[in-house]
């Protein structure tokens, strides 16, 4: 017996009916389930607006960073990368260079009345200055990438445990009605058992999306953090080639 070209509408209506049910679910459950459904919402709502702002953060940063490196292992005069890293938006490399620059510039002006120089720390020149300042952009920018993540963790391991609340509340109810009506018929328990699962799903729903964001986005600075570390051991090193050349 052939089935093709056949359809099964049921399917879809079935579909339909269960999104109805639960809604009605939401709607009739108790004053503390709302509640705790209203807080999991905002929870998901801001995580949700989080991550794609950081997405969007992120994708900028990793696009900018690599025209800016490419710039400077062509061997680009300092002061013509300073000038890009001006043009070019804001981001962690670009910064950690145009702080160390402008250090290496203050470093000159306050020396300008000796004779720079040829190499670095052997001759005097103070690029510990240099590599201290840039290590501390790299600081602040790191810590500009880092927030608002820890509201993704705190979503990931909060919202698991504000559902389950929502779960125990909803199953007391389904007792509660059991001890009213004196009978455990699937009628009686079915509302506090159905409050207890959607709260759980709710409480999964917020959580499993901030986790993994929170560890993808941790990633994603743990590496931008290590090239920042590189680039600055990369210019320090070119400095110490060229000084004279800057």
């Amino acid at each position: 017996m052939s089935y093709t070209g056949m359809s099964f509408p049921v399917t879809s209506a079935a579909s339909g009916m269960f999104d109805t049910r639960v809604f009605q679910h939401v709607l009739l459950a108790g004053p503390i389930v709302k509640f705790v459904l209203l807080m999991l919402i905002v929870f998901s709502v801001v995580s949700w607006a989080i991550i794609f702002l950081k997405f969007r953060l992120f994708k900028g940063i990793e696009k900018n960073q690599a025209e800016f490196a490419k710039a400077f292992a062509e061997g680009k005069n300092l002061a013509a990368l300073y000038d890009q890293a001006e043009k070019s938006e804001r981001n962690p490399l670009t910064e950690v260079f145009r702080t160390g620059y402008l250090e290496l510039m203050r470093i000159q002006r306050s020396r300008s009345a000796e004779p720079v120089p040829a190499v670095g720390r052997a001759g005097g020149f103070p690029l510990d200055n240099v590599e201290r300042a840039m290590r501390k952009a790299a600081n602040e920018e790191i810590a500009l990438m880092e927030t608002y993540l820890p509201f993704l963790a705190t979503t990931g391991s909060a919202t698991p445990f504000i559902g389950l609340f929502g779960t125990v509340w909803g199953i007391m109810n389904a007792f509660s009605g059991i001890a009213q009506t004196g009978s455990a018929t699937l009628a009686t328990v079915a509302p506090g058992i159905a409050e207890a699962l959607i709260a759980t799903a709710a409480g999964l729903a917020a959580a499993i999306p901030s986790v993994m964001a929170y560890n993808f986005f941790l990633n994603r600075v743990r590496a931008i953090a290590t090239r920042l570390d590189s680039f600055s051991i990369e210019f320090v090193n070119f400095l110490e080639r060229n000084l004279e050349k800057v």
